[in-house]
């Protein structure tokens, strides 16, 4: 198969990690461009509730200049994303299960490298993903007009504790559990459905497409309350609208009037940006595994 034949050519080339970083940043960066316009959609169906018409006509009425508000951090964020994911995946499992096994590593293996890649994705982009949250918010467009005005009341806030809880890290445990669970699934998954799908006899390109579209959705559909709730906890800013994550369950649960059709209000979208994003993500890194 050709994905084994890939692998005994790394096996025998030995692991070169900045290879594995600088696949995982080009493959984000061209996948989040193409993805942004959907992705604020969807966040403020997430966190208005909005119907895709509705969150369509804000988006607007906004103008061009404030569409391209907030695409700056998650363009940063989601480069780094790719090459933090990757590169530390790759990391976790040369330095947890050295050598190259055959038939390459086991699921368990691959679930535990995507499982820790995923908590320091987390634990680095955490901010980023806190800025673009209060940056996307219509509501505080004049009270945060920009990424430093959101940045200077983090640091206005008394004590380190107080500024990484209620500033720079609100909303960490969430998204570490995101995070840890998403990795740990899309890293033990795409590769035998890529082999699956290459038994059929597609074109050389398309079963990694299909792949990460795949995988990418089923995993973000599941993972998808909890994107929810981490949109609404993490666009509180200050003391004065932090309501824990009891209230802001509540709060959010109640909002949607007790009913799981509107918790999951943007979920077509997300099933469109997900499949697309991590579909052109994963090709794209094939790819350039493959040419480089």
């Amino acid at each position: 198969m050709a994905a084994e034949e890939a692998e005994e050519q790394q096996c025998r080339r030995g692991w070169d990690p900045g290879r594995s970083f600088r696949l995982g940043a080009a493959a984000n960066f061209f996948s989040t461009l193409a993805t942004f316009p959907l992705h604020k959609t969807m966040f403020r169906q997430q966190l208005h509730a909005a119907s895709i018409r509705e969150a369509g006509r804000q988006l607007h009425q906004e103008g061009l200049r404030q569409f391209c508000r907030g695409l700056l951090p998650p363009l940063l964020a989601k480069t780094l994303q790719g090459t933090l994911l990757f590169g530390s995946y790759e990391a976790f499992l040369h330095f947890l299960f050295p050598g190259c096994p055959s038939g390459g590593h086991s699921l368990g293996q691959q679930a535990t490298a995507g499982l820790l890649s995923g908590f320091s994705e987390g634990l680095v982009l955490g901010p980023f993903e806190r800025v673009q949250n209060v940056l996307q918010d219509g509501q505080k467009a004049h009270r945060f007009p920009t990424a430093r005005s959101i940045l200077e009341e983090f640091r206005s806030y008394e004590g380190l504790r107080e500024r990484l809880a209620l500033g720079y890290y609100r909303g960490l445990g969430l998204i570490l559990l995101r995070n840890g669970l998403g990795s740990a699934l899309y890293f033990s998954a795409k590769d035998p459905l890529r082999d699956q799908l290459h038994e059929k006899g597609l074109p050389s390109r398309l079963p990694a497409l299909l792949s990460g579209c795949i995988t990418g959705t089923v995993i973000s559909l599941l993972l998808y309350p909890l994107g929810v709730l981490i949109a609404n906890v993490q666009a509180q800013v200050g003391s004065g609208e932090a309501l824990g994550m009891r209230g802001t369950l509540d709060a959010v649960w109640g909002a949607r009037g007790g009913r799981v059709a509107l918790l999951y209000r943007g979920a077509p979208l997300l099933v469109l940006r997900s499949g697309l994003s991590w579909g052109l993500t994963t090709a794209m890194h094939d790819f350039l595994q493959d040419i480089t």
